[in-house]
């Protein structure tokens, strides 16, 4: 069967967690089953990731991105400039924008709907601010503490986490959280989200212990987004204020702003491909 792009190319992580040969061979053999043989692969941590000037170099017309939600935003930043479209494969831990685009379904079904081109090509909205532009998600305030603590798990186990877990627990329900603009409600996270109707900001609840629990439990099991939250705007522009700086999750990467920080909403400088 013919493929509609003819030069794919792989983006790995071979230290993740998730990753799998068996999936990577499969990979593979799809794009040769399929008339389009992977050209070249990509293989962090030891390889980089390549910029618009590798991709056109190499003539690759589909970069597929099978790690975890950061270095799908890491990648699709450096292809600024290429004409190519991404394949978002899920291979981290949430893989929100996998699941945004295709649905909850394994690598090999999105692959070879992709490569029977039964699929939508656009770009997609973003968040930017003057840090970096999320691609997912940016979360801001104190409760994105929880992030290191799920890290810690993933990486060190349940005990380690659970020595973390407190203060997490404290930052959340203690530490200055964010308000949208100067006098707005003040929560201990807010969660904001690119549509094509401008940028969601939902925020997260802990009036009480179930709702601090359930939080954790979101954020130590997968979709932070899962936890109790209220809807606050859907707007082009928001502006967020704390007394202090600003803790930020953008797609699942670490970092702080100085008060107050601004997100405006963009749109993808390179397509993505979506089989749902």
């Amino acid at each position: 069967m013919t493929s509609p792009f003819t030069r794919p190319a792989l983006i790995c992580n071979t230290q993740s967690g998730s990753h799998d040969e068996a999936v990577r061979d499969q990979i593979a053999e799809l794009c040769r089953t399929h008339g389009a043989p992977l050209v070249a692969t990509f293989a962090l941590p030891d390889g980089d990731i390549p910029d618009a000037a590798a991709l056109k170099a190499q003539g690759i017309d589909l970069l597929l991105v099978w790690t975890g939600d950061g270095t799908i935003n890491a990648a699709a930043t450096k292809a600024t400039g290429w004409d190519g479209a991404v394949l978002v494969l899920p291979g981290g831990t949430l893989n929100l924008l996998s699941k945004e685009l295709h649905g909850d379904r394994p690598v090999a079904d999105i692959l070879a709907d992709a490569l029977k081109g039964e699929v939508r090509r656009s770009a997609i909205p973003t968040v930017v601010s003057d840090a970096r532009t999320a691609f997912i998600t940016i979360i801001a305030g104190p409760a994105t503490r929880w992030a290191e603590v799920r890290e810690t798990m993933r990486q060190d186990g349940l005990i380690e986490a659970s020595r973390a877990a407190p203060d997490a627990l404290d930052e959340m329900m203690n530490a200055p959280g964010v308000r949208i603009g100067a006098d707005g409600k003040t929560y201990p996270a807010v969660i904001l989200t690119p549509t094509t109707a401008g940028i969601r900001a939902d925020g997260i609840l802990t009036d009480g212990t179930g709702d601090v629990l359930r939080h954790g439990l979101a954020w130590l099991g997968g979709d932070f987004r899962e936890g109790p939250s209220e809807p606050i705007a859907t707007c082009d522009t928001i502006v967020l204020e704390s007394d202090k700086p600003i803790s930020l999750e953008f797609d699942g990467e670490l970092n702080e702003v100085a008060s107050p920080a601004i997100f405006r909403l963009g749109t993808s400088a390179v397509d993505f491909i979506a089989t749902a």
